[in-house]
């Protein structure tokens, strides 16, 4: 194979490399993201969109990089894009660890998160014509395209060809196909590659942080490759200076050989023109990357840590509480976060001086802390109990509940429990993790249990059972993979599959806090057939001062009129606190004017809480 088929085989694998990596990146950042702000259609749609208006900002002004250095032009845009696309990486995670002054904009943090992509779509919008101009100069004739890619290639147009020729009238062209065509087509594959490879491979096998680093090295390498095969050794380190034209190229034109050739030759040593600080930052970036790559589980938890624990201590006023991540793991459907948290004393309760407790979180929300992991769940099940009769003949349903701690207190009663979680890994990890053991004692054993690892959604559309109390022990909603849980379509599955007396218990957000959030869910429900509500708040003396705090909202929802919860089924656990539960009264389900339900096909972003 001749140097120049090399080359050209050189050109299309980095087409491939760079074009897997912009591809990736663009996932990358819509995936950060959504976990920083929320709304994974909303992020993926805005960064796409942002991505593709840069990509062709860059591609437009490419025409003004200099011709006669379009390899050094190429270079310099790998290495500026190895440097910069971590950079807006742990630009965006910063913007979301720091306490930012009220006082600046939503819009400009808003419009400052999404600069990276705008970068990073900028840089991208240079390499595919770049690369299109060095093809066309080393494959003036195409003879220097592979044998085997010019086979496939003429395989795969004919049948292309063929497939449109049944909509469309073709008219079939004999001879060498434009550069912009074959770097195109490669383009599109490595794109698919890098989607692909993101999807099943980096993120969930690394995470996003080392995935941001991988890309970044390939972007490294592929410089540093580009440069060494493409210069020539005898001016390394390569300097500023112009290149001159290779012995056998001047040999070639003494002896009266092709001057085509010779002017290749020369292009082809201009193309690798970069300067020795240029080249040291590559080498440094590259070098540095492959450090972080080799080490990517310690990285990975190093700086999720650090973020975590700042974004944990920024939900305190200043100085309050001090986070200390101490495990994290990630699912195939959450992020499950353990860590400790110290009240310093310098917050508005000093009754919190100097108190440790551990917790734990899913995602961005707290799922459980120490003070009142007991007290959400009496809340959750011994509250509405006092609706239903114990006893095996009363049938319950719990959605979510994967720390199996609402079926414990459940199991109290004698019920017959159906149990449906999606996250199995989760579930089998809490049946002998020491954290939840000591509030669910083995409940996973409990005789009357029968678990499904499945979507809540989807099961409440498959089965045919009726149940007298359904409890929804779910994730606040806080991004668009949870507005299932959180529909019109969803609440009413549940309202089809209560019994005649049953009812529906769910947490919520405060109106007051969240009155955007409130209003959406009401509406949801109301549509979704639930006419009549109940709301409580379980409290506990949380900070040992003989004073009780609020803990949780809950709202009771059923189709139609029911008993009072301190009538004479009242637990045993309501009935100790009558004066408390006494005064909760069921009310007509409230309509909100202007504010749209959430439904499934027709998503309402208000249900949606920023954590």
């Amino acid at each position: 194979m001749s140097n120049t088929r090399i080359d050209t085989a050189t050109l299309l694998t980095l087409t491939f490399v760079v074009s897997f990596c912009s591809f990736a990146y663009e996932f990358v950042y819509s995936e950060l993201l959504t976990v920083m702000y929320g709304g994974t259609v909303t992020q993926y749609v805005i960064t796409v969109g942002l991505y593709f208006f840069s990509l062709g900002i860059g591609a437009a002004l490419s025409d003004d990089l200099d011709g006669a250095n379009l390899g050094g032009n190429f270079f310099r845009t790998e290495v500026l894009l190895a440097a910069a696309a971590p950079a807006g990486f742990l630009l965006i995670v910063g913007l979301n660890s720091v306490r930012i002054p009220q006082a600046v904009p939503a819009e400009v943090i808003w419009t400052v998160a999404r600069l990276p992509v705008v970068v990073v779509g900028f840089l991208s919008g240079f390499e595919l014509p770049l690369l299109t101009r060095m093809f066309d100069e080393l494959d003036d004739d195409g003879s220097a395209t592979p044998s085997w890619l010019r086979t496939a290639g003429a395989r795969i147009h004919d049948f292309v060809v063929a497939a449109v020729g049944t909509l469309w009238t073709v008219e079939r062209t004999e001879g060498r196909r434009s550069g912009l065509s074959v770097i195109l087509a490669m383009d599109y594959v490595g794109g698919l590659a890098g989607a692909v490879v993101y999807a099943r491979v980096l993120y969930p096998g690394l995470g996003l942080i080392p995935t941001i680093f991988v890309l970044a090295l390939l972007n490294g390498v592929a410089a540093l490759v580009f440069v060494a095969h493409f210069g020539e050794w005898s001016w390394w380190p390569f300097s500023d200076a112009a290149p001159s034209a290779s012995p056998a190229s001047s040999a070639s034109a003494a002896h009266g050989g092709n001057a085509t050739d010779s002017a290749r030759a020369d292009r082809s040593l201009s193309a690798a023109r970069v300067s020795k600080t240029l080249l040291v930052v590559c080498l440094l970036l590259t070098a540095t990357y492959a450090g972080v790559v080799a080490k990517h589980d310690v990285a990975d938890e190093r700086l999720s840590q650090l973020y975590l624990e700042q974004q944990i201590e920024n939900e305190y006023p200043p100085g309050a509480m001090r986070a200390t991540v101490t495990s994290q793991e990630t699912t195939a459907y959450q992020h499950v976060i353990r860590y400790n948290r110290t009240w310093t004393g310098t917050g508005p309760n000093p009754h919190f001086d100097g108190r440790t407790e551990q917790c734990l979180r899913l995602g961005a929300a707290v799922q459980l802390c120490e003070s009142w992991a007991d007290s959400y769940h009496r809340g959750l099940v011994d509250v509405p109990m006092s609706l239903v009769e114990p006893g095996p003949e009363t049938k319950v349903l719990v959605v979510g509940g994967g720390d199996w701690i609402a079926i414990d207190h459940l199991r109290e009663y004698g019920v017959t429990v159906d149990h449906v979680d999606l996250d199995g890994e989760f579930m089998r990890d809490a049946k002998t993790d020491p954290f939840f053991g000591r509030w669910h004692d083995d409940a996973h054993e409990y005789d009357r249990l029968n678990t499904t690892v499945a979507d809540g959604y989807r099961y409440l559309q498959e089965t045919n059972e009726t149940y007298d109390l359904v409890l929804l022990d779910v994730p606040g909603a806080t991004d668009d993979d949870l507005l299932t849980l959180y529909s019109t379509e969803f609440y009413r599955s549940v309202r089809t599959h209560l019994s005649e007396d049953g009812v529906a218990v769910t947490w919520g957000y405060s109106p007051d806090a969240y009155p955007e959030h409130h209003k959406a869910f009401v509406n949801t429900v109301g549509a979704a057939g639930f006419t009549q509500e109940l709301s409580y708040w379980v409290r506990e003396d949380l900070d040992d001062d003989g004073e009780t705090e609020r803990v949780e909202q809950f709202y009771v929802l059923a189709p139609g009129d029911r008993p009072r919860l301190t009538g004479d089924g009242a637990t045993r656990y309501v009935r100790a606190r009558e004066e408390r539960y006494g005064s909760a009264e069921w009310h007509a389900v409230p309509h909100y004017r202007g504010v749209r339900e959430n439904s499934i096909f027709h998503p309402n972003y208000d249900i949606l809480v920023d954590t």
